[in-house]
């Protein structure tokens, strides 16, 4: 699987992920309606999924995966939160950018 293909679908699945746990705090925290379990339900069978087609062993998918994850949660605090990251969620965020790439490309070519 190509690269972008790869980084692609982790940024989906980190997105249904996110959503699927943003949708239940918003009722709990918030006082939203009930009616956000169901399609945070819904994300949630859509992200265990999209885990599934990833093409290599578990254990090295979520290892690069948690890298995207924490890069999209900080894109999620500032854009739907309209949080301001700090310069430290920025910086790991960088950091666990460059891992995720060595878990990739470290396996892909090496």
């Amino acid at each position: 699987m190509l690269i972008s293909k790869i980084l692609l679908l982790f940024i989906i699945t980190a997105v249904a992920e996110i959503l699927g746990c943003y949708l239940p705090a918003l009722w709990l925290n918030h006082g939203k309606s009930i009616w956000l379990l169901i399609p945070a339900g819904i994300s949630l069978a859509i992200f265990s999924w999209l885990l599934t087609l990833h093409p290599t062993a578990s254990g090295r998918v979520y290892a690069a995966y948690g890298g995207i994850y924490i890069v999209i949660a900080i894109l999620w605090l500032w854009q739907i939160e309209k949080i301001t990251p700090s310069v430290w969620d920025i910086v790991g965020s960088m950091v666990t950018i460059i891992g995720t790439l060595i878990i990739i490309l470290g396996n892909k070519f090496g």
